[in-house]
């Protein structure tokens, strides 16, 4: 005898165990979530066959808990070859139970952090609910803050007031020779951020930002590499909008090349920072600023045609999502970089990066060539301080040299 259990989903057996209830709104919460029909199939399935398990061993729902989820894959194990994504289902299957309040609170293992996690949470707290960073600038700086409290104190208790200028200096000498220039400046900035930080919280008085120690750099930065408007022509003319995963691809890098907004804010862009009728992009920038921008026509054209012909099916209000289930927004800038390189690849050019800050400092450059003033330039790109817009101003002696005349009379 046949047991629907949805539209799309027939088992050849009744369902039984603590879970056999809850199979049906199981299957219709992941189908909502973009999975195809054989993956959908094989979750129900899993679930199915997890709760007969759990009635063998007198597992009521109240009891159940990730740790069984573990040892049913580990049974598996012992009598067949299990699936590679059946723990993934698995892991679908106790995070529902959880959302639905089928499993209790208390049955969810309960973690401990240690005290050097929970200060850095707490900083974590710091920098969004009062410095307003963005959520990719926080997760570049975490890392840092993580290492430093393990080189000072180790395993042992977190005592702030302790802190003084040699710990910090002993730091910075440790790690900078590990790092690339790059991230060895970005530490420091962050380390000078926690100091504060811990100085702000009052556990300490004296100001130990000050003794971070500068990491050599030359004073003349070299110029940004942005791709040429020729290359972003050719790359955008290769993209296939005839499927729906080209017109979301095409979309991203349209915004990126017109726009110049970096990828986090391309990632986190939601569909209420687009007002059709003022034609405008509300865009949160790296410092957690709104910004207005003008949505160029083309841009707002593609847009349109991937939220209409496109996009998944979602609950999510992000812009662009992920083509394959579990349907969701871009998981962060890495993502939107993948994006940019694949199109690259595909379109055979030969850009000066694979990553997709090079639109930004092409348009840059572009405005900059087409006569636009600094400010002009700073207002597009979101710049907070006018120093950082100055280094598209520095002169590319390469290309100089190239259109340099030839010395009367020649060489001699």
């Amino acid at each position: 005898m046949k047991f629907i259990i949805h539209d799309q989903v027939v088992l050849l057996r009744e369902p039984e165990g603590p879970l056999a209830a809850h199979l049906t709104s199981f299957a219709n919460a992941i189908s909502v979530q973009g999975y195809n029909v054989w993956s959908l199939k094989r979750s129900v399935r899993i679930a199915a066959y997890f709760s007969r398990w759990l009635k063998q061993r007198g597992v009521g729902v109240q009891d159940i808990c990730s740790d069984h989820a573990t040892r049913y894959l580990r049974y598996c194990a012992r009598h067949f070859r299990p699936r590679s994504d059946d723990r993934a289902a698995l892991r679908n299957l106790i995070d529902f139970l959880r959302e639905e309040g089928v499993i209790p609170p208390e049955q969810m293992a309960t973690i401990r952090i240690s005290e050097a996690e929970r200060c850095v949470q707490e900083y974590e707290e710091y920098l969004r609910d009062i410095r307003a960073l963005a959520r990719v600038t926080i997760i570049h700086y975490v890392p840092f803050v993580r290492e430093f409290l393990k080189h000072r104190f180790g395993d042992g208790k977190i005592t702030l007031s302790k802190l003084n200028a040699a710990d910090v200096v002993r730091f910075v000498q440790v790690q900078a020779p590990r790092l690339h220039l790059k991230e060895a400046k970005l530490m420091t900035t962050v380390l000078r951020s926690f100091l504060r930080y811990v100085r702000y919280r009052g556990d300490i008085t004296l100001d130990l930002a000050a003794a971070v120690p500068v990491v050599a750099n030359w004073s003349m930065p070299s110029i940004p590499r942005g791709i040429s408007a020729d290359q972003t022509r050719k790359l955008l003319a290769s993209v296939d909008r005839r499927t729906a995963v080209g017109r979301r691809d095409y979309a991203i890098l349209l915004v990126l090349a017109r726009l110049g907004l970096r990828s986090s804010e391309v990632v986190f862009l939601e569909l209420d920072d687009i007002d059709w009728d003022a034609g405008q992009l509300s865009v949160r920038t790296k410092g957690g600023q709104r910004i207005e921008l003008p949505l160029p026509a083309d841009v707002g054209k593609a847009l349109a045609a991937y939220l209409q012909h496109g996009r998944p099916k979602s609950a999510s209000r992000r812009v662009f999502l992920r083509a394959r289930a579990h349907i969701t927004g871009l998981r962060g800038p890495s993502s939107l970089g993948s994006v940019v390189r694949r199109a690259l690849q595909r379109a055979g050019i030969d850009a000066p990066t694979t990553g997709a800050h090079q639109f930004r400092h092409g348009l840059a450059t572009q405005m900059l060539n087409h006569g636009a003033s600094l400010s002009e330039i700073s207002e597009v790109l979101g710049h907070r301080h006018p120093q950082t817009t100055m280094i598209y101003t520095r002169v590319d002696i390469k290309a100089l040299r190239a259109l340099a005349l030839p010395w009367p009379g020649g060489a001699r």
